[in-house]
């Protein structure tokens, strides 16, 4: 059952849905759902989303949200990340809590892990 007026699904921009999917895949498991050639969905255990073909995606500087993960390991996903393809915008830093990076994903997305 979702709960009433929480958020249920986001959506993201993606300059790359084939480079995204790839992403996503190799660096936390993720499975998606193609519908059309300019649409992908996944489903995770508490969140659902998507990802949509466009030219120009916003990063956190310029105003658009940071989605953030979590990570027990954070040196170990940096690593993933790197990998996969993704880039490091920010690397590794204290803040009150724990530490976390900055990162962006093929597709243009700017995202960032955190952990204790």
């Amino acid at each position: 059952m979702i709960k009433h007026e929480s958020i249920n699904y986001l959506e993201f921009a993606s300059q790359d849905l084939t480079e995204t999917k790839s992403f996503f895949k190799a660096v936390f498991g993720w499975s998606f759902t193609d519908y059309g050639p300019e649409y992908t969905a996944f489903s995770l255990d508490q969140l659902d989303g998507g990802f949509y073909a466009a030219k120009q995606v916003k990063t956190a500087d310029a105003g658009a949200p940071l989605t953030v993960f979590y990570s027990a390991d954070i040196a170990e996903t940096r690593q993933k990340i790197r990998n996969a393809g993704g880039r490091i915008t920010r690397d590794i830093f204290e803040f009150p809590g724990g530490r976390r990076f900055h990162f962006k994903e093929p597709g243009g997305n700017e995202m960032a892990v955190w952990s204790e």
